[in-house]
């Protein structure tokens, strides 16, 4: 009797044990359609993407980023160096192209443009050097300046830099537009 009660309770607790991992499991299940971004985490150190998001000057790029589906690509871990256009910057582009690049139809043309704000890699302002070129995301060559202490890109201006847990963001005064394909 007393072995039949040591055996049930054996039974008891590893059926116990196994479903308690089942349910573990199906809560570690991410949302239906949902990426890196969607991972909530208010603890660690902010992506790329959420310093935009939390800039009140990078809105037109947050949305811009949205509407190519982009905002997960750059949640993930990098490294990655964002050349991040204000929003006055976006302001300067002729009356309407916005407006077009973010109609569907056009999707391809606005990711190739936020391609070209985009370097693999992590680049410090400790490794950039005068006249120094990069192949960005687009694959397209961009050139950075680096003079008295004033850094460019393709002649926009940078006025700030933020480091993020998966790159750094330069903040730039001008879109860069890739060149024209031949």
């Amino acid at each position: 009797m007393r072995t039949l009660l040591l055996l049930w309770l054996c039974l008891l607790v590893i059926s116990c044990g196994q479903q308690k991992t089942e349910t573990a499991a199906s809560d570690l299940t991410a949302p239906v359609g949902g990426g890196q971004s969607n991972v909530k985490d208010d603890v660690s150190q902010q992506d790329v993407v959420k310093i935009a998001v939390n800039s009140p000057d990078h809105t037109t790029l947050v949305t811009a980023l949205q509407v190519a589906e982009y905002v997960d690509a750059l949640s993930n871990a990098g490294p990655f160096t964002v050349f991040a256009p204000t929003n006055a910057a976006f302001d300067k582009l002729p009356a309407g192209t916005l407006e077009t690049l973010t109609k569907p139809e056009n999707k391809d043309q606005l990711r190739t443009i936020l391609e070209y704000h985009v370097y693999v890699g992590g680049l410090t302002e400790n490794l950039i050097q005068d006249g120094m070129t990069i192949n960005m995301a687009s694959l397209d060559n961009a050139t950075l300046n680096k003079k008295d202490g004033k850094l460019t890109i393709n002649g926009a201006n940078v006025l700030g830099s933020a480091r993020g847990s998966n790159g750094i963001v330069y903040i730039i005064d001008a879109v860069l537009l890739p060149p024209e394909k031949k």
